[in-house]
C-alpha cells in the first residue's frame, strides 16, 4: 500500500512540475524589447519606434514572396485581424534563405497587398542571420540579449512571439501555422 502512495504521489509531483514547466510565463525581470533602441524602418522608410506597441503581444516573423511557406501570409492576415486588440504582427521580410525575397521595399509591399491583402506592418528588408544580422534579430536569437533562450533562424517566415511588456515568450518554426493553437492559445 504504502509503494501505491509513493507511486502516486510521485506522478502528482511529475505532473505539477509538467503543468508548472509549460504553463511558465516569463519572468518580469527578463530584458524588454523596448528596452533595446533597436531602430527598424517600415517598408516605406518610415521609422518604427518598438515602444508603441507595449501592452499588445507582438508575432515577428520572417517573411519572403517565393516561398513555399508564403502563403501564410493569408493566415497571419487573418491572425493579425482576429486579435487585433492584443495582438501586433510584424513581417520582417529577408532574403537569406535560397533568395526567396529578391524584391525591393516597393515590389515586397505590392506583392503582400495584392496577393494577400496585408495591412499588418511590413518592415524593411533586413538580414535575420549572419554578419549583417539586424539588432531585431540579434536580441530575439541570443539568450544573452533577450534572457530567455537562444535560437536561430532556420527558414522564412519563422516565428517569435513577445509578450505584453516586450520580453521574449516563445518562438515557433515555419512549419508552425500562424492560426496553430500554439500560437493562438498563447494570446
Amino acid at each position: 500500500m504504502i509503494k501505491v502512495i509513493i507511486i502516486i504521489s510521485g506522478i502528482l509531483m511529475a505532473g505539477l512540475f509538467l503543468y508548472s514547466f509549460k504553463n511558465k510565463k516569463p519572468a518580469t525581470d527578463l530584458p524588454t524589447i523596448f528596452d533595446q533602441n533597436i531602430v527598424i524602418k517600415d517598408i516605406d522608410g518610415n521609422p518604427v519606434d518598438f515602444k508603441q506597441f507595449k501592452g499588445k503581444k507582438l508575432l515577428l516573423v520572417n517573411v519572403a514572396s517565393k516561398c513555399g511557406f508564403t502563403p501564410q501570409y493569408e493566415d497571419l492576415q487573418k491572425l493579425s485581424e482576429k486579435y487585433k486588440d492584443k495582438l501586433t504582427v510584424i513581417g520582417l521580410p529577408c532574403n537569406q534563405f535560397k533568395e526567396q525575397e529578391p524584391g525591393t521595399n516597393a515590389e515586397i509591399k505590392e506583392f503582400c497587398s495584392l496577393n494577400y491583402g496585408v495591412t499588418f506592418l511590413i518592415t524593411e528588408k533586413i538580414d535575420v542571420k549572419g554578419e549583417n544580422q539586424h539588432p531585431v534579430y540579434q536580441w530575439l536569437t541570443n539568450k544573452s540579449k533577450n534572457g530567455l533562450k537562444d535560437s536561430s533562424v532556420k527558414w522564412n517566415f519563422q516565428k517569435y512571439l513577445l509578450d505584453e511588456e516586450g520580453r521574449l515568450f516563445d518562438f515557433y518554426y515555419s512549419i508552425t501555422k500562424p492560426l496553430s493553437e500554439s500560437i493562438t492559445n498563447n494570446l
